[in-house]
């Protein structure tokens, strides 16, 4: 389990392949908030849920998925 209080507001978040995914917002219970000001973000707000954190490190949130699966998971709502 990732310690979630290590995430913090602004925090790159990047899929396991190093590929950039999104912009931490805040963290909304279960899932991370992305900021919709994210060149990735298409001028939405996107969630992630913590289950596919793999890790919180140098300064970045790390998924334990790649980039692409990432986006194809991820929820507007």
């Amino acid at each position: 389990m990732v310690d979630t209080s290590r995430i913090k507001e602004h925090m790159p978040v990047v899929g396991s392949d190093g590929g950039h995914v999104g912009t931490i917002d805040h963290l909304d219970g279960q899932r991370i908030k992305l900021t919709k000001t994210d060149p990735e973000a298409g001028g939405h707000h996107h969630f992630i849920h913590v289950d596919s954190i793999a890790s919180v490190e140098g300064g970045q949130v790390r998924l334990n998925r790649t980039t692409a699966e990432a986006k194809d998971e991820w929820a507007t709502a």
